[in-house]
């Protein structure tokens, strides 16, 4: 298939995009990596007047390390993220997460606010932002916020983001001493998930965040569970993600590795 018709915008400089977005609004839209706009185009599920191209911006393409926050500008790849060399020590379940998004080929054009802002409930770096307590940095002409992970996503591939505001940044709060873990399992390695989970632990004790299932992903904060109070909450967390049966798997599927994958990763994390 072959995409709408729609006018195409190189932008050369952030105020041409944040003066287009301002005066398009809904009817345009950001391309970065365009690993998942592409197809959507191709398929017309996105109908865009205009598509502005912000990947030819140098300030866009930043990894900033300061006062215990890691921020990833707009352009920052998906790959040139996982290169970073201080990657697995700042933000460990990012380097164990990023490796099951698409593959070398997608990563390599991806962007890691691209993939937030497409929102895809099966997305690995969306539910990293659920675990890890991150932020939105979102710019327009008229201002400028940051909304937290819990208030961004609205939806299925639906965010609280205005029709003016581009994503400029993302910002996670670097590791502390706690242990992560990650899982996903995918009829195949790079396919989407049918269930992601993470697992951090805190100073309470432990949050379980869970991808693939509802409409954005889930988290929920635990203390330190063993045994049957552990089954009993992993338990009660599945079944209130509403899982539904689909062509990849079944609602009940999707529970048992919920189940199984939680206790897995509170038992490693909380060792």
């Amino acid at each position: 298939m072959k995409p709408a018709a729609f006018a195409y915008v190189r932008a050369d400089t952030l105020d041409e995009v944040l003066e287009t977005l301002a005066a398009e609004g809904g009817d345009a839209r950001i391309l970065a990596g365009g690993q998942s706009l592409m197809a959507m185009l191709n398929m017309r599920l996105a109908k865009p007047k205009v598509l502005v191209d912000i990947m030819r911006l140098k300030e866009l393409v930043h990894i900033d390390d300061k006062a215990g926050v890691v921020t990833i500008g707009a352009g920052v790849r998906q790959a040139a993220l996982l290169e970073w060399p201080e990657l697995v020590q700042k933000l460990p379940l990012l380097a164990l997460a990023l490796p099951w998004t698409g593959h070398v080929q997608t990563r390599s054009r991806g962007t890691i606010c691209g993939s937030l802002a497409h929102a895809d409930p099966s997305a690995e770096v969306p539910l990293c932002m659920i675990a890890l307590g991150g932020e939105v940095h979102l710019r327009s002409a008229r201002k400028r916020r940051r909304v937290p992970a819990k208030d961004f996503f609205a939806g299925m591939m639906a965010t609280t983001r205005a029709d003016d505001e581009l994503i400029e940044a993302v910002s996670f709060p670097k590791a502390q001493a706690g242990r992560c873990a990650f899982r996903e399992v995918a009829r195949r390695h790079g396919d989407f998930a049918i269930v992601a989970c993470a697992a951090t632990a805190t100073a309470e004790g432990v949050r379980l965040s869970v991808g693939g299932i509802a409409d954005v992903p889930a988290a929920r904060d635990w203390p330190r569970l063993e045994g049957s109070a552990l089954d009993d909450a992993l338990n009660a967390f599945a079944y209130e993600l509403d899982a539904r049966d689909d062509v990849h798997a079944t609602a009940r599927y999707r529970r048992d590795l919920v189940r199984l994958i939680g206790r897995d990763l509170v038992r490693e994390v909380l060792q």
